[in-house]
């Protein structure tokens, strides 16, 4: 008989630093704006997250790292002391379930890179290092670096948007961030989501210059032997992932690369069996499919979730979709 993980290899286990997998299902983190007063997870944060458990790992949502890096309502934090209670029961009911669920910490920045002081630069890495603290306390097994999209790490790893002349253009606060979260967890502990394909707002365009000074990010951070790089692949119009846009990548920073954006489960399959990345993260797919690994060992098409719902608030189209059913 034909062992399933040499026809799906997603379904393999794998080691992402000192994480340990059961599956190469990742689920990205995905906002859903369901925290409560004082931007406190609610129970329905539990019920989500235990209901995605066997997924091989678990980012959760982007998670304010303080009052200073708050962007968007109803959006969960990692900051207070009412805040890491509640996260502590989604990780119990995760763990109970015999998930791993990592954390992302997340900075909005209001600020223009050039805006900051170098104090302001301080306030952000300590933000960060607390929430890293904090993170701990609420019981994840790990902790995910948010460098995604347009906001504030982004903003000053892209050249078009940071004209400092102090040090801090480029990776330097990315390094920084990295190193002070890595402090208090350990490197094998720590991941990092960049987007070097990111082209919405000005000064985003991946060119080439991009897409070159994202390998040499992804090298430096290599060096601090983190757990995994998860890398934000480019939009696409109907075509399949192109594993050479990760491949470059994972040869750059030389360690574990979760690939991320536009996946199935065939093109999941394909990108770990090409051997250009080790595990494969999926968003939309999560959102309806709270079995999503037992689906794509059934070989069952995932459900489509209902984009409505998705920012509405409250237990429809958030917890109500159907768990693991025989085909």
């Amino acid at each position: 008989m034909t062992d399933i993980t040499t026809v799906q290899p997603l379904l393999a286990p794998v080691g992402l630093g000192d994480l340990r997998l059961p599956n190469r299902v990742v689920m990205a983190p995905v906002t859903r704006a369901r925290a409560g007063d004082g931007l406190v997870p609610t129970e329905l944060h539990a019920v989500y997250y235990g209901q995605r458990a066997s997924a091989g790992l678990i980012v959760t949502e982007g998670t304010w790292v303080g009052e200073r890096a708050i962007g968007f309502p109803k959006v969960p934090g990692v900051y207070s002391a009412e805040q890491v209670a509640a996260w502590r029961r989604v990780t119990d009911v995760v763990h109970a379930l015999g998930g791993r669920i990592v954390v992302q910490l997340w900075h909005a920045g209001a600020a223009a890179p050039g805006e900051l002081s170098a104090a302001d630069i301080r306030d952000v890495v300590a933000d960060f290092a607390s929430a890293a603290v904090r993170a701990r306390e609420a019981g994840f097994d790990g902790v995910e670096v948010h460098a995604v999209g347009a906001f504030l790490l982004p903003r000053f790893l892209n050249a078009r948007t940071n004209a400092r002349t102090d040090g801090y253009r480029g990776g330097r606060l990315l390094f920084e961030v990295v190193d002070a979260v890595g402090a208090v967890w350990g490197a094998g502990r720590v991941g990092v989501r960049v987007s070097p394909y990111w082209a919405e707002g000005e000064g985003f365009v991946p060119d080439q210059s991009t897409v070159d000074a994202y390998e040499e990010y992804a090298a430096g951070l290599g060096a601090r032997r983190l757990a995994y790089l998860h890398v934000r692949g480019p939009e696409l119009s109907g075509a399949a992932p192109d594993p050479a846009d990760f491949a470059r990548y994972r040869r750059a920073f030389g360690g574990p690369l979760i690939a991320n954006l536009g996946f199935d489960r065939e093109s999941g399959n394909a990108i770990v069996q090409a051997g250009a990345a080790d595990a494969v993260s999926y968003a939309t797919h999560y959102i309806a499919n709270p079995d999503l690994v037992a689906r794509f060992a059934w070989g069952r098409e995932p459900a489509v979730g209902d984009p409505a719902t998705y920012y509405q608030g409250g237990a429809e189209g958030y917890v109500d979709y159907p768990g693991t059913r025989w085909p």
